[in-house]
């Protein structure tokens, strides 16, 4: 296991988690390209090894706060998304036919789709909260309004990360008011 990377995933999770409010019910979105984490250029030097431990460390924060996570495949499945069926049955989400693997829909989805005991892929979910690491454009798969969200962790390996949680949109005019927990 790479240390350092499972270390930065559980840091910036971590994190995220915190900002974002994750918690039991909330749907975090995972978009990952390994071969921008191993410092070649996305699509180019997948790694089923890199996966696993972000995975791990994925599962580790999943567990601590109890969010759900979908992960995203890459552009050859057209950005479809592995989840838990139970996690797709709840929200509503129709499920297509499709198995991820490592050079059609990326090593994190094809590890997500092999560790998994129930995976299915959906073709869009509107997430609480995003974490995009190597630039693989999440953003398709939040609610409105997404608002980035600066993470202390900047890089993961040699990949870019960003990140952004969602608020309710506000509605009204100027005599409106807001609820302050919801921005």
């Amino acid at each position: 296991m790479n240390k350092n990377i499972y270390e930065s995933m559980k840091a910036a999770v971590a994190e995220l988690a915190t900002t974002a409010k994750l918690q039991e019910g909330k749907l975090l979105v995972v978009g990952c390209s390994t071969s921008e984490v191993r410092g070649g250029h996305i699509g180019k030097d997948s790694s089923l090894t890199v996966a696993s431990d972000l995975f791990t460390a994925l599962s580790d924060m999943q567990s601590e706060y109890g969010f759900d996570v979908a992960i995203q495949c890459c552009e050859h499945l057209n950005r479809a998304l592995v989840l838990e069926r139970h996690v797709a049955l709840a929200r509503g989400y129709e499920e297509v036919n499709v198995v991820p693997v490592q050079h059609a829909g990326g090593s994190m989805a094809t590890t997500a789709y092999t560790i998994w005991s129930d995976p299915v892929v959906v073709e869009h979910v509107k997430a609480d909260a995003g974490i995009d690491i190597g630039d693989t454009f999440i953003g398709m798969h939040l609610k409105h309004v997404a608002v980035p969200v600066r993470l202390s962790v900047t890089e993961i390996g040699a990949a870019h990360v960003t990140a952004a949680r969602v608020r309710p949109k506000f509605v009204g005019g100027e005599r409106a008011q807001y609820n302050e927990a919801l921005k």
